[in-house]
């Protein structure tokens, strides 16, 4: 009978340990962000810190803006952190997303080779110098993709009344790549490219690249999260997300952004609503 009831005891006492094994393995979420947020090391440094704060494991799915927004519609996702805010804001109004909230910021800038085909180096004008690239027919590497910073360009040769589809292939040449990959293309082409500032200090093969054009607001470069809404995708982990969401946006998380730094240089600047 002793051996009976101490039996029921051990398996009374795996029963609970594996449910609390299963539940500890079931407490993450899947959060669909952009490349530059990744290739930058920022999530390698705020993971950590958020999950000894609460215990959530994140996984991240680094690609661009428009396909992090098309995963989390698909329901692959529980939070989306991207920049592109008409984009985030359409995923609201369609019901994709609870709510979007501003993170942070940093800004584009463009790079090219030390020897400066276009002649913009200096400048603070993006457009006018976008049109001396086109003028010059100067090699420009894009990326091609439905990316943020592929958004920001396309609305930049348009201002500058440039259409890349005649010359692609030409002079414009589109890599379908992320940032890193088409870092590195513009380097081996010597080629301007557009690209976030974090991406660009973190990225290592820089040869004689450097910034040529920097300053213009409208370069401003806004990251934004948004909570997938559980009325379109049942089986988000709406409670689960919300807190990184919330982590985000307190003033932990806001400081632990402004802590990420790559050779002393800040890389994200949080500008969350208080």
């Amino acid at each position: 009978m002793r051996n009976k009831k101490l039996g029921k005891a051990l398996f009374a006492v795996l029963g609970a340990c594996l449910f609390a094994q299963a539940h500890a393995a079931d407490k993450f979420i899947l959060v669909q962000s952009t490349t530059s947020t990744q290739n930058s090391g920022l999530f390698d440094h705020l993971l950590p810190v958020f999950k000894a704060d609460t215990g959530i494991e994140v996984r991240v799915v680094a690609v661009g803006t428009g396909q992090a927004l098309k995963n989390a519609q698909n329901c692959d996702g529980d939070v989306v952190l991207v920049h592109a805010k008409a984009a985030e804001e359409k995923f609201v109004a369609e019901g994709f997303g609870l709510k979007r909230i501003d993170v942070m910021y940093n800004d584009f800038v463009v790079v090219g080779p030390g020897n400066d085909p276009a002649g913009v180096a200096g400048s603070k004008e993006v457009v006018k110098s976008f049109k001396a690239i086109a003028d010059k027919q100067a090699l420009f590497a894009s990326r091609g993709d439905d990316s943020g910073t592929y958004k920001k360009e396309l609305e930049l040769w348009k201002a500058a009344n440039v259409d890349v589809k005649a010359v692609s292939g030409k002079w414009y040449r589109e890599t379908g790549s992320g940032m890193g990959a088409t870092l590195n293309t513009g380097v081996g082409m010597g080629a301007y490219v557009l690209a976030d500032r974090a991406s660009w200090i973190a990225f290592g093969n820089k040869g004689n690249f450097k910034v040529l054009v920097e300053g213009d607001p409208t370069l401003f470069n806004q990251y934004g999260v948004i909570a997938v809404n559980p009325a379109k995708c049942p089986n988000v982990k709406s409670e689960l997300g919300n807190a990184f969401v919330n982590w985000l946006v307190s003033p932990k998380g806001q400081t632990t952004i402004a802590a990420f730094k790559k050779n002393g240089q800040s890389l994200f600047f949080p500008n969350a609503p208080k």
